[in-house]
């Protein structure tokens, strides 16, 4: 299907459905439960999951593939965000136009990049990279924020104003971002008894995208050309023998990369009509870098699990406070009931990095392809433990 063969289609079907369901998915708990604190099913945490699955999946292309690691896509992020919200205070909040523009901004942007840090490679390249992000932050919080000629609006954020031209903006049309006038926060809301699932026109915007650009990756990584990158990543100085020049398939791969980063500024901005600096810091990028990591670098639906897997802790583990920590411990003796919120306070709340660290720690140490390696060995056991069972039963089996 699509020209991907049984494997793929599989895999493609599969990100479909999950992504397609994650209303349900995501709300495995009754609204009023004390474990309703684990639902992820609410509009903008569900946007987060899609549109940083755009980022790493994008980032993974570069870094899976090629084996070069950047430390500077955040630029390519707030780049994408800029020229959106730019976009929605030029012309209209239609955020057709201001994705294709985030696009292609940030294409220009990584080419130019590219084009100086791929003259050097492994940690000399990582560091040109970050330099490059922390000038566009440097630029994006200071430079540009010159009241003559006020790009970004400085540690306040570019946003949309009352004043701002909107030459295609009608009546009738929402003052807010929208898809040809259905509002990215329309929300039907569905109560199934104890449950409650929120169906977002904004999420499923970024969802459906999030699928095209998964199979976009899927083809990147079966053509030859992806095929050259896994040799560059495999032996770059053997490729330089044989006459190959891989500089043009290495600025290819990081160009194709940081449209994915534009991509997914563009949405965040499409989802918050608001660009600010802080999303080029090099945190924005050491983030990537960890979802790609945790969830497998290489792989093609690793990113997206290892995406969702940060999102999920940043916006769950660190909203649990004490208050919550007594109600789920309250049928305990008081002092044990304070004992054991004391034991697990460090790790939720403002704590929640230590957790994630230890996790990372654990992933990095017993499954180093991340994720999809624990996946993998999962269900190798599984079919193994039913290969036991079948020969198992057919040994005991009465012979006619």
């Amino acid at each position: 299907m699509l020209g991907l063969d049984k494997k793929d289609t599989s895999l493609l079907i599969i990100v479909a459905i999950l992504t397609l369901l994650a209303p349900f998915i995501l709300n495995p708990f009754p609204t009023g439960s004390a474990m309703a604190q684990f639902n992820a099913g609410y509009p903008d945490l569900m946007q987060r999951f899609v549109i940083f699955g755009i980022f790493a999946i994008g980032f993974n292309i570069l870094f899976g593939l090629t084996g070069y690691l950047s430390f500077g896509h955040a630029a390519f992020l707030g780049v994408g965000s800029y020229s959106a919200v730019w976009m929605f205070k030029l012309l209209s909040y239609n955020v057709i136009p201001a994705i294709a523009l985030s696009v292609v901004v940030a294409a220009l942007f990584a080419l130019l990049i590219g084009y100086v840090s791929l003259r050097r490679s492994g940690i000399y390249f990582s560091i040109l990279t970050l330099a490059f992000a922390q000038m566009s932050f440097a630029l994006a919080y200071s430079v540009l924020s010159n009241p003559k000629f006020n790009l970004t609006n400085g540690e306040t954020g570019l946003q949309v104003y009352a004043d701002d031209p909107q030459i295609f903006h009608r009546d009738g049309l929402p003052d807010m971002p929208h898809l040809f006038g259905l509002s990215m926060r329309s929300t039907y809301k569905l109560d199934l008894g104890a449950w409650s699932f929120d169906f977002n026109a904004g999420y499923y915007l970024c969802a459906v995208i999030m699928m095209v650009m998964f199979y976009l990756a899927i083809r990147i990584f079966r053509s030859p050309f992806g095929m050259m990158l896994r040799a560059v990543k495999s032996n770059q100085q053997r490729m330089n023998y044989t006459g190959l020049n891989p500089r043009p398939y290495t600025l290819a791969a990081f160009v194709i990369s940081g449209m994915y980063a534009g991509l997914a500024g563009g949405l965040m901005a499409a989802m918050d009509p608001l660009a600010g600096a802080e999303r080029m810091q090099w945190t924005a990028s050491g983030e990537v870098v960890l979802m790609t990591i945790l969830g497998g670098a290489g792989t093609l639906i690793g990113p997206v699990l290892g995406a969702g897997f940060i999102k999920y802790f940043e916006n769950i583990f660190s909203k649990i406070n004490d208050t919550i920590l007594h109600q789920w411990f309250s049928f305990l003796p008081d002092g044990i009931e304070d004992f054991m919120v004391f034991i697990v306070h460090p790790f939720i709340g403002k704590g929640w990095h230590l957790t994630l660290g230890i996790l990372f720690m654990l992933v990095v140490i017993f499954l180093p392809g991340g994720l999809v390696e624990g996946g993998q060995r999962l269900g190798n056991w599984l079919r193994n433990r039913g290969k036991r069972t079948s020969e198992a039963k057919t040994k005991h089996e009465p012979a006619e």
